[in-house]
């Protein structure tokens, strides 16, 4: 069966990887608080759809609070903090059974991941589990990503999911993140409050008047509004990565999107690796740094990652995930990166084979000090030729 690709001007068809949320309003009936299957069954769907094209997927679920809290008997209204958490904790269980029945169904392994958006913001975890995602991704499989209710705070009392969405976009290197929502995109105003609001259909920069149209949920089970998505977006667009908020509630919501259903997309000034590259090269100070020899300067200048052989040694104190330097022989910085040793590992696998790491240091890391995604070169393309005898 040949699988129609939607025009090629859209992000969703252009896009190598997406990242889809979806909130607690679209995920349980309203009358009985539990999954709605219907409705589930055909996104899951639409998402199967988007990976016979060849693209990848990852999905960004809230839900786990309003499942539990029926099933515990806590009533309608606001939740204490403690009992989100035993709400999350029942719900998790519920909603983990779903998409593991719907997606092993159509023979597709589904993977769980639970995050906060603590583990999305602190560099040591943020890289394991950026390391996570691509390996679950490249081996086929479909992560279901929820916020670890049962032990945040902050992101139970503020309805962060559409942020944490943002997160995994910026740490998938994600081309798309489509926000599924009770609204299907942003106004000038609140369409409840104001008859004369305007819809807006595409955001090129996000202003402080754009910053101004957020609003409170209209829903009574998710606790995001416009706002929420609004600083979404600015990480999303940040990270190089188009954002799309849309109306989530009919069934097929993602095929909507494709075949032209009202939605705002909020676009980006450069793709995910372009940009991950801009905030590497505009490091301020990085925490160390390596020097490499003629033959690893000749691999970077040709695309490829910094390998352990090619160092020579280090200078400061750096840990895995820091920005350092990347020095010439003779000294000057010809590279930025991310290393993903720290420089007391760095000091053992320097000048050694990739193969030999987990011989030297007991376990086995990455094969690159720094991978090619990670690095910027920082001085023009012939100057680096001359260091290497080009």
């Amino acid at each position: 069966m040949t699988i129609p690709r939607p025009s090629s001007s859209s992000p969703l068809a252009r896009a190598r990887r997406i990242v889809v949320k979806v909130g607690s309003a679209l995920l349980t009936d309203p009358e009985t608080g539990r999954i709605n299957r219907a409705w589930l069954e055909s996104l899951i769907e639409d998402l199967l759809r988007l990976r016979k094209r060849g693209q990848q997927v990852i999905l960004v679920s809230s839900g786990a609070i309003a499942l539990g809290r029926r099933q515990l008997g806590l009533a309608k209204g606001p939740l204490r903090l403690e009992e989100s958490q035993a709400a999350a904790a029942v719900g998790q269980i519920r909603l983990a059974h779903a998409y593991k029945e719907l997606l092993e169904s159509r023979d597709v392994t589904v993977a769980q991941v639970l995050l906060t958006l603590e583990d999305s913001e602190r560099r040591r975890r943020y890289l394991n589990a950026r390391a996570t995602l691509e390996t679950l991704l490249s081996l086929g499989a479909l992560p279901v990503i929820n916020e670890n209710d049962t032990v945040a705070t902050a992101e139970i009392r503020y309805g962060d999911n559409d942020r944490l969405a943002a997160r995994v976009a910026q740490m998938a290197a994600a081309d798309c993140l489509v926000l599924l929502s009770d609204v299907d995109g942003l106004y000038t105003a609140d369409p409840n409050k104001d008859p004369a609001a305007s819809f807006i259909d595409e955001v090129l920069k996000i202003t402080p008047e754009i910053e101004a149209m957020g609003g409170r949920s209209a829903s009574d089970v998710g606790s995001g509004g416009m706002t929420t998505k609004i600083l979404a977006a600015r990480i999303a667009v940040s990270a190089g990565c188009h954002m799309c908020i849309a109306a989530g509630h009919h069934r097929h919501p993602v095929r909507r999107i494709e075949e032209g259903e009202r939605c705002t997309w909020f676009v980006p000034s450069a793709t995910p690796v372009a940009a991950r590259k801009q905030w590497i090269a505009g490091t301020l100070r990085p925490a160390g740094a390596v020097m490499i020899d003629p033959g690893a300067l000749r691999a970077l200048l040709d695309g490829r990652s910094l390998l352990p052989a090619g160092v020579t040694s280090s200078r400061g104190r750096f840990e895995r995930g820091d920005t350092v330097s990347v020095l010439a022989m003779d000294g000057t910085e010809v590279a930025r990166g991310i290393v993903t040793y720290s420089d007391v590992d760095a000091a053992k696998i320097m000048g050694r084979k990739s193969a030999d790491i987990e011989s030297i240091l007991g376990f086995r890391g990455r094969d690159e000090i720094i991978h090619r995604d990670d690095l910027v070169l920082l001085n023009p393309e012939p100057a680096v030729k001359e260091r290497v005898g080009s």
